[in-house]
């Protein structure tokens, strides 16, 4: 009888024991996020993506690459373009490989401004809703009816940094940026995938009012609350 009790107990305390596993591993840590060390920053400058169709009309093939991008499979590619607003144009926009399903444009609110819209700050893809712009190239020219956003900021991670960040997909978080203006950035977003490489993006207004150069570092402080 005690052999068959102590056996129910070791099973009792070994299923805690493995609950309690997967429960902190399914949960975010913000104590892991905090101590696990420096995230590279990245400026996200102003972009176009394009659709196959939009990059044929555009250029009259598909995009070529011209070099990586730190994210792997992601490349800047040979073309560039010029964005037309109602209130200004801006030339020699790079576009960025591979082509998607749908076209977007990425930009800051400075040049949002200076092109006359009014964009959301979304994540990338998230275009619904959004206003237009004019894309032209030397042999094409393409209207979209929507697709302009001012990117917000979020942490690429591959599932390894996330296990060690104590972190999941579209958690939120606060970080703090080491420059020589520290700025802290809240309700930064983690994407999570096996094809992504540790980096944060920013755009060039948050990059220039926190004095940002080639090697800054972020770290998470914690997790966001709003």
């Amino acid at each position: 009888m005690n052999t068959q009790m102590n056996e129910q107990v070791l099973k009792d305390i070994l299923a805690g024991v493995v609950r309690k596993v997967l429960t902190q591993e399914c949960a975010s840590s913000p104590a892991a996020a905090m101590n696990a060390g420096p995230i590279p920053v990245e400026i996200s400058a102003r972009h176009a993506h394009l659709s196959v169709n939009d990059a044929m009309t555009l250029f009259g093939e598909a995009l070529r690459p011209d070099r990586p991008l730190s994210q792997p499979g992601q490349f800047l590619s040979t073309g560039r373009v010029r964005l037309i607003g109602p209130k200004g144009v801006m030339d020699n926009v790079a576009v960025l490989g591979p082509s998607r399903s749908t076209s977007q444009v990425e930009i800051s609110r400075t040049d949002a401004r200076a092109l006359g819209i009014n964009p959301p700050v979304r994540q990338s893809g998230d275009i619904n809703g959004t206003p237009g712009i004019i894309l032209a190239s030397a042999t094409g020219i393409v209207g979209l009816e929507c697709g302009v956003i001012v990117a917000s900021r979020h942490i690429h991670m591959h599932t390894d940094d996330a296990r060690r960040f104590g972190l999941k997909d579209k958690d939120m978080v606060d970080v703090r940026l080491e420059t020589e203006r520290p700025m802290i950035l809240e309700n930064v977003l983690v994407r999570v995938s096996d094809d992504f490489k540790l980096a944060m993006h920013i755009d060039a207004d948050e990059g220039n009012s926190s004095g940002w150069k080639p090697g800054t570092n972020g770290t998470i402080i914690g997790m966001s609350r709003g």
